[in-house]
């Protein structure tokens, strides 16, 4: 399977081993109809009976999924069917025949990760019913299907608690907050306490920020700290969510405008919606023998750009958009496997083109969904501007268009780039004369951007070579 045969990437610490592969229900493919084991967001299994499993495509399955959950049209285009396992992540393109790849899944892990070989024998992927990569913001926001915004909500809800989604505290609180009116009801004053939520805060805030542990080292890393920061501020905000107009606050009422609500609040994130792939990046020279190694990054892209962030610290590197970027990659046959990414900067006050390097055995597959993402901004009509945009808020289900909406830019927020904490090489001549001068991405170093100019893309051949510094 080369790049362009699907997105493949980095799955979160929270995946289930014990869910049932595709390739092990393989082994019935001679009965004539074999269980199949489709995965939700939520955790929740779709059982589908099907017929000659080897040759069935994913389209087909797909289309058996939304018969039983008997969810709308829009679904098809939201949601795509990906292979998980938590070596790798693979969505799937409706002709793939998710049998087949199952059965190639250890020839998959050699080629797009450094897996060592007792893992890869031990691995086996599930079939899980995911967002679309290629699925657009505004299109999700159009959608009223209830059932359809539970599944995007819980996507995105798991992807801020496995900290995949790296939030500021003050947004972690209010999207806990929804989540609290989802599984609580309507706030009442006194229920619940700061107390009660304590018990189950992971569920609502990521682990990163609920502040647990045992022991020496959490008592001293906790010293300091205002004791239940986390659970008086989730209880705060959850106080503080709006009930839709007209809602009913019984049970059993819709929670469509609070899923809706969710997800406006998580398309402020600019990596929402992305594929997750897994890298590392070098480090800054430290210290008097000027040390440097890398650091573990997952790389973060979608329909909008690519976002650099560090594994460990939970926190952006590099936010770029595809008009900021020229990217190139570097196979293994030429050398190790490495995405390129160049954008503007400055040395020192001097304007110039900064490379970053990223080291991954998934650059193919990274560079070729830029590429393809690309070419889908290129094709795509210009969003229509939405009706009714004065007067409701969130919690009524009509958000205001995406344009007026500021981007998260708070001092020292995580979703801002760190260029601090990345080794980048300065392109210039001979170590003295700036090749280049920003803006002038049509004379990038590399073949592949998205001229700011013309506004169209088009696809030359790469450079012989790269420029190693």
């Amino acid at each position: 399977m080369d790049g362009t045969e699907g997105n493949a990437g980095q799955p979160g610490p929270a995946e289930r081993s014990h869910r049932s592969s595709v390739s092990s229900v393989g082994t019935r493919a001679s009965v004539a109809a074999a269980d199949v084991l489709v995965y939700l967001a939520d955790d929740t299994v779709v059982p589908l009976a099907v017929e000659n499993l080897p040759s069935l495509s994913a389209h087909e399955l797909h289309r058996a999924v939304r018969e039983v959950l008997q969810l709308p049209d829009i679904a098809l285009d939201a949601f795509a069917l990906w292979l998980v396992s938590p070596l790798l992540e693979v969505q799937l393109k409706p002709k793939h025949q998710p049998y087949k790849l199952g059965r190639q899944w250890p020839e998959l892990l050699l080629r797009f990760t450094d897996a060592p070989a007792d893992h890869v024998a031990m691995d086996e992927p599930s079939l899980q019913f995911r967002r679309n990569v290629f699925f657009p913001k505004r299109r999700e926001l159009q959608i009223h299907d209830e059932e359809v915004l539970r599944l995007l909500y819980e996507e995105a809800k798991g992807n801020v608690l496995a900290a995949r989604y790296p939030c500021d505290v003050e947004d972690c609180e209010a999207l806990g907050a929804l989540v609290c009116r989802v599984q609580l009801g309507p706030y009442q004053p006194g229920q619940p306490t700061a107390c009660t939520l304590r018990e189950k805060l992971d569920s609502f805030l990521p682990a990163h920020l609920c502040k647990r542990g045992h022991g020496l080292f959490a008592a001293l890393r906790g010293r300091g700290a205002k004791a239940g920061t986390g659970e008086q501020g989730l209880l705060n905000a959850y106080g503080q969510v709006k009930e839709a107009v007209g809602s009913d606050s019984e049970h059993g009422a819709s929670l469509s405008p609070h899923y809706r609500a969710y997800l406006l609040k998580s398309h402020e994130l600019p990596f929402y919606g992305c594929a997750f792939f897994h890298g590392e990046v070098d480090k800054p020279a430290q210290g008097f023998l000027h040390r440097g190694g890398r650091k573990p990054v997952t790389v973060a892209i979608s329909l909008e750009g690519v976002h650099v962030i560090d594994s460990r610290e939970k926190h952006v590197l590099l936010g770029l958009r595809f008009q900021e970027l020229s990217w190139d990659h570097t196979s293994p046959e030429e050398e190790e496997s490495v995405l390129w990414l160049e954008f503007d900067g400055d040395n020192e006050g001097t304007p110039v083109n900064k490379l970053l390097k990223i080291y991954s055995k998934q650059a193919e597959l990274m560079s070729s969904l830029i590429e393809y993402c690309i070419e889908l901004n290129q094709t795509s009509e210009p969003a229509a501007p939405q009706e009714n945009v004065s007067g409701p808020t969130a919690a009524t289900g009509s958000p205001p268009p995406p344009a007026q909406r500021p981007p998260l830019r708070r001092q020292g927020s995580v979703v801002c780039s760190r260029l601090q904490h990345l080794s980048t090489i300065d392109y210039v001549e001979e170590g003295q004369q700036i090749k280049r001068v920003k803006p002038k991405r049509t004379t990038s170093f590399f073949s592949r951007q998205l001229s700011t100019v013309q506004g169209s893309y088009t696809v030359v051949q790469p450079t012989d070579s790269l420029e190693q510094g």
